[in-house]
């Protein structure tokens, strides 16, 4: 079995209605998705702010190649336009963990670059994982205590907002 953490974000048009597209999408591999986030642009700050969750998924079929593109063909049904790195976007899949895979493919990095300090994808993670690890990294739980509480303070629960 495969398993994989997915991180979705939108912060273009409807972006309920974008990742709800990525749930909806993933719904016969889905095992937990988290509550809906609000979180401010991290890299490029003159942008609208995001809605951000996180999937759990698992498919026997699946390796991490895979769940790649399975991301990308969610984005390119969201109309996804790549015209910035960190630009808005209707739907962000990013892969964050496979089974604990680590790859230095410019095309996959494994675990997702970043997701050991990135509180928007620590905070929903934990929520359906509580024991979640990133690979090469620690325990989520330990990597968010040691972040600023600035940047915890800043993903903020959507409770009207489900999935």
């Amino acid at each position: 079995m495969s398993r994989a953490v997915l991180s979705l974000g939108s912060n273009l048009g409807d972006r309920l209605s974008y990742l709800r597209l990525a749930v909806d999408g993933l719904r016969d591999v889905l095992v937990a998705v988290s509550s809906v986030y609000e979180t401010a642009p991290w890299g490029v700050s003159d942008q609208p702010d995001f809605l951000n969750a996180v999937c759990v998924v698992e498919d026997p079929a699946r390796d991490h190649w895979a769940w790649l593109r399975t991301g990308q063909d969610l984005e390119r049904r969201a109309g996804r336009v790549r015209e910035r790195r960190w630009g808005p976007r209707t739907l962000d899949v990013d892969v964050v963990t496979v089974d604990g895979v680590r790859s230095d493919d410019p095309e996959l990095l494994l675990p997702h670059p970043g997701t050991h300090e990135r509180a928007t994808v620590l905070i929903p993670w934990l929520e359906i994982d509580p024991g979640a690890e990133v690979p090469g990294r620690g325990r989520a739980e330990d990597l968010l205590a040691a972040l600023p509480a600035e940047e915890r303070a800043g993903v903020r629960l959507r409770a009207e907002l489900t999935l």
